[in-house]
């Protein structure tokens, strides 16, 4: 089969996002990918209101982005939007002002089809093809968690937490305050007690049945992609070297004890973490090391794979 250069632009909560491959089937190939954080999220979770400001931000980059597409010679550009879309009441306003710019049509895709899409996206490693694993995909304004092998998922929700979304409803001084840490993580604890455990909790019973442990637990998206760069002291992407890092519940826990002890600019400085994400590093990283305390999980593997990689074969 022959390979076709397709484009595929991610309007997240936090960021935009754009991936140009080589498409084959299932057989993925980056030949370009670029990322802006653009904030569509800031201050619209008390209105459910997206900002005029971060509409007329993101619809620009999503034209950039478009020209990029073209100059690269992309066959064809799609432009999805994940949680901020779906759950304003003005997303309307959002969808006409990338259409204006970029001369697309934005598809504002539901969280199950946003859970689906990662698992796809990610198994197109052949590795983590072969092997049962519950992925968690942290984005701005949701997080999806997937347990499955394959093309079989067994559990795939999205909930309507994430790392822009706590940040918001969390605020916190600089450096943030004991007092501070503790009131979110004990927010996303009751959360996935309440929420996460009683779907999952059987689920993963049911898929590691005799072989306990063999279920691996992968992350995907900006929160582990930064984590993996600042483990391996990277001050550049580099897939590769990402993908092969392995963070456990340990060294997860003292990233996140180092980010939320210093002060912003502190953090800024760190290699690996990109100064706009400064700030929402720090629930990324309390989401990630909450999860994998309260399911038990040891080990966090990285994919840069996911939501965009399953899209770009749509």
């Amino acid at each position: 089969m022959e390979p076709v250069r397709r484009a595929v632009i991610d309007v997240g909560t936090n960021s935009i996002k754009l991936l140009v491959a080589d498409v084959a089937g299932r057989n993925v190939q980056p030949a370009h990918e670029e990322s802006r954080q653009t904030r569509l999220g800031r201050g619209f979770y008390e209105t459910q209101q997206l900002q005029p400001d971060a509409i007329a931000r993101t619809a620009e980059a999503v034209a950039e982005f478009t020209q990029t597409a073209r100059e690269h010679k992309a066959a064809s550009i799609r432009v999805i939007a994940t949680s901020a879309a779906r759950d304003a009441v003005n997303a309307g306003e959002l969808t006409a002002a990338i259409q204006r710019a970029s001369g697309l049509k934005v598809e504002i895709i539901s969280g199950g089809q946003e859970a689906g899409w990662a698992f796809q996206g990610v198994t197109t490693d052949p590795e983590l093809a072969r092997t049962p694993l519950l992925l968690l995909d942290v984005g701005g304004g949701s997080t999806q968690f997937i347990l499955g092998q394959g093309e079989r998922t067994h559990f795939a929700h999205s909930f309507p937490f994430g790392a822009v979304r706590l940040l918001e409803k969390f605020p916190h001084s600089d450096p943030p305050t004991r007092g501070e840490f503790t009131a979110c993580r004990d927010w996303i604890k009751k959360f996935l007690h309440n929420e996460v455990r009683p779907g999952l909790e059987p689920a993963l019973r049911r898929e590691s049945g005799s072989k306990p442990g063999e279920i691996q637990l992968v992350g995907t998206g900006g929160t582990t992609s930064i984590l993996a760069r600042m483990e391996a002291k990277l001050d550049r992407y580099d897939r590769a070297r990402m993908e092969a890092t392995r963070l456990s519940l340990e060294q997860v826990k003292a990233h996140r004890k180092r980010l939320w002890s210093l002060p912003l600019t502190e953090r800024m400085e760190i290699t690996g973490l990109p100064k706009l994400r400064a700030d929402v590093i720090l629930t990324g990283v309390l989401i990630y090391e909450t999860v994998m305390a309260e399911f038990g999980f040891k080990l966090l593997r990285v994919s840069t794979r996911g939501l965009r990689f399953a899209a770009v074969m749509g």
